[in-house]
């Protein structure tokens, strides 16, 4: 009428471009009355000198009429549509070419005087610098085509409206683009402030608990030395990820991280029977998006061992091209039964929906679920336009 991340975010941005775009249209109407009123005063003043006066009269109904009609139509969004624009730069030419049918061959002054700015700028306002430039190329065709002679004045009037159109136009567009970059940077310190809250209230509460288990499970017996052990494992594994996230809360700049090794030290954590199958070659991605990755395929990991057995193999497929990176995770287990994602997510346990699904969501890709009596295989999907979108 653009980010690293679809949805949510890119939706956010097209908000504050439409709300720009809606200060800009109501101010435009301000305009409109304002030059209207000045088209009619200076009708008025050469009434008795027009060749067709009736005619000139009912040209100015229309106007004030159209004027009436269009602003109400441009207040609401989803009403600027390309019709209406074209129907408002209609208005526009034909009344500039009426005007020596009104006013007579040998006018000065065009009928619709300086109306017809208010559908050169709202093409600016609307399509941005090039419907700017085609309205303005219009309006300037049709006053030149209809003047009994050109002069330096014309020429003066018509190269203000050809660069007016597409500066106005320009200036919306960065308007509207430096509106979505600060709703961007308001959700980015948002999400850290959060980040930081959720890292505390995980460091106060749930690694105390875990530490705490990890001391007392030894004098349990043997079951309660393996809980204290999955508990330490746990306790690391979160530490981890507060430190990741208390990185991308306060970035020194911008980094990347090899998913290769990345992934081959959470694969380490699986038993033996877990093989990762990588390019031979570093696969670097920004460090959020590897973070990510590695995550969503330690879920996918971690369902295996819940759901088909610790022992059971797992294979991790790493694969690298420009325009995407593609991790698969299989296993052989027997499948995934109908219906039991659905009633998992009805119950509440939303492991499948957030940490696998949610996370390539949330990076602009795409998680693709495979399941049969022969296995079920995740494809894993993150596009490296999305990091090219960021720049």
């Amino acid at each position: 009428m653009g980010a690293a991340r679809s949805g949510p975010a890119a939706a956010s941005g097209r908000t504050a471009a439409v709300a720009v775009q809606d200060r800009m249209v109501r101010a435009l109407a301000v305009l409109r009355a304002l030059v209207l009123a000045n088209t009619l005063a200076v009708f008025a003043l050469r009434y008795d000198g027009l060749d067709r006066p009736l005619l000139g009269l009912a040209v100015m109904a229309f106007l004030v009429v159209w004027s009436v009609v269009v602003v109400v139509v441009l207040r609401r969004a989803r009403r600027r549509t390309l019709p209406v624009l074209v129907l408002d730069l209609a208005v526009g030419a034909g009344t500039l070419l009426l005007s020596p049918v009104v006013e007579g061959p040998d006018f000065t002054t065009s009928l619709p005087s300086f109306w017809v700015m208010a559908p050169l700028l709202v093409w600016a306002v609307c399509l941005r610098w090039p419907g700017g430039l085609l309205a303005a190329v219009v309006l300037s065709a049709c006053d030149l085509a209809v003047r009994p002679e050109i002069t330096q004045t014309n020429l003066g009037n018509v190269f203000l409206v050809l660069i007016g159109g597409p500066i106005v136009g320009y200036l919306c567009g960065s308007l509207q683009e430096m509106a979505a970059q600060r709703d961007a940077a308001e959700r980015a310190a948002a999400v850290a402030e959060e980040r930081a809250r959720l890292a505390r209230a995980v460091h106060d509460g749930v690694l105390q608990v875990l530490a705490m288990v990890q001391r007392r499970g030894p004098s349990l017996g043997p079951d309660g030395a393996e809980l204290g052990r999955l508990a330490g494992e746990q306790e690391s594994s979160l530490r981890t990820l507060i430190n990741r996230q208390d990185a991308l809360v306060r970035p020194e700049g911008d980094s990347t991280l090899d998913l290769s090794e990345a992934l081959a030290a959470r694969v380490a954590r699986r038993p033996p029977s877990a093989s990762l199958v990588g390019t031979g070659a570093p696969v670097l991605v920004p460090a959020e998006v590897a973070t990510e990755l590695v995550d969503a395929v330690g879920a996918c990991l971690d369902n295996v061992a819940r759901h088909v057995g610790e022992d059971a193999p797992a294979f991790v497929l790493l694969e690298d091209t420009p325009a995407a990176v593609v991790l698969t995770v299989r296993d052989t287990g027997p499948g995934i039964a109908p219906g039991r994602l659905e009633q998992a997510e009805a119950d509440g346990r939303l492991g499948v929906t957030g940490s696998i699904r949610g996370r390539l969501a949330d990076l602009g890709g795409t998680a693709e679920l495979t399941t049969g009596p022969s296995g079920t295989s995740w494809e894993l999907t993150w596009p490296r336009r999305t990091a090219h979108a960021a720049g």
